[in-house]
């Protein structure tokens, strides 16, 4: 007869739970979450960066070995004096001593903590020491790259420009995807083809046309004010291919029911348009809108050929190039708090629609 000792029955109950159901739910689940978080970390690791340096001051850039976070060197008032703090090494601990005076072979120093207990001589050559830091964010990074970079010009321009375009946008791909999705006519499919065949063209053996066909229109002239921005505006009240595309799958998914019941009330094409599709498709809408926007916000090389120069009339993108090239070396830190500021709307707009957004861009991959 076996006897099961209170051994055996541990570990007899620890190998029935190694294959629990729930057991392997929560270890399958703990994994996943920490794949996420080391993804998500690594993917915010460059602006975490970014955000850092825009508070830090331009000595502590420079500095090697400086602390990670924003600080300044440590600074100790003695007899009226600015002393330098250094971590100097003491019977085994480091302390934080305040320079008095320093030689090749030996410094005298002042403990910022008890400064009444005189002055203490080191042996060694403080130049050999690491600086003493304390915490120092510096905020006034950003509203010195405000005024530097003149950004609310640089700001109005960027916004009047992603609004216009995205209008444009959100108009002509409306228009052509419900002509795609609802009407019947001779050569539909093929004219879809073509227009989704347009997606593989790149873009860089449109610029030389494009941009004699706006040097002949006189687009291009200096002193034409606000339209210089036509180049970049006109082309959006065209459609493009991807932002169709998207529209007219979500189109497909509406059921044809409701254009007839529409149409047996005395609904005409636009009146459809406007009171049945538009209405359930409003995720596709802001998903399309907020694409053209970013895109816009973004857009460097279209600004840099109609308005590179006309500093009046150029957006966010251009201008930190130009700011970035007089001043990435010496006050790197300007750089990155006009990039953070630069960052602000667009991440703000996704987070607001980021559910109807995430919507629009499922449903268009539903098969119909």
């Amino acid at each position: 007869m076996r006897i099961a000792t209170p051994g055996r029955r541990a570990a007899s109950i620890a190998a029935r739970g190694v294959g629990h159901p729930r057991l392997k739910k929560y270890s399958q689940s703990f994994v996943l979450t920490f794949l996420a978080t080391a993804l998500l970390a690594g993917f915010l690791s460059p602006l975490l960066r970014s955000a850092t340096l825009s508070i830090k001051d331009t000595q502590q850039i420079n500095t090697l070995g400086a602390p990670i976070y924003p600080a300044d060197p440590e600074k100790f008032v003695y007899n009226g004096r600015s002393l330098d703090v250094y971590q100097v090494p003491i019977d085994g601990t480091v302390r934080n001593l305040a320079l008095v005076q320093g030689g090749r072979s030996s410094g005298q120093f002042v403990d910022p903590l008890n400064p009444g207990a005189g002055v203490i001589t080191w042996q060694g050559s403080y130049r050999a020491l690491s600086p003493a830091w304390v915490l120092a964010p510096h905020p006034e990074n950003y509203s010195n790259a405000w005024d530097l970079i003149n950004f609310p010009r640089l700001l109005f321009n960027t916004v009047v420009i992603a609004l216009i375009g995205m209008i444009g946008t959100l108009l002509s791909c409306t228009i052509v995807a419900y002509g795609f999705a609802r009407f019947r006519f001779p050569g539909r499919n093929l004219l879809f083809l073509l227009l989704i065949s347009t997606i593989f063209l790149p873009a860089t053996v449109t610029i030389v046309p494009t941009y004699t066909t706006w040097l002949w229109l006189g687009a291009l002239k200096a002193d034409i004010g606000y339209l210089a921005w036509a180049p970049l505006l006109v082309p959006t009240f065209f459609a493009n291919a991807y932002d169709v595309f998207l529209m007219r799958q979500y189109f497909l998914t509406i059921p044809r029911e409701m254009d007839e019941a529409a149409a047996m009330d005395g609904a005409g094409p636009i009146r459809t348009l406007v009171s049945v599709i538009l209405p359930q498709a409003w995720p596709v809408v802001i998903a399309v809108g907020i694409f053209h926007f970013i895109y816009s916000w973004n857009d460097f090389f279209g600004p840099l050929i109609y308005l590179g120069g006309k500093p009046d009339l150029q957006p966010l993108a251009l201008g930190l190039q130009q700011f970035n090239a007089i001043r990435a070396v010496r006050e790197p830190g300007l750089i990155q708090a006009s990039t953070i500021m630069t960052l602000l709307i667009p991440v703000a707009l996704f987070v607001l629609f980021q559910r109807v957004f995430t919507r629009g861009i499922v449903i268009t991959g539903v098969d119909k």
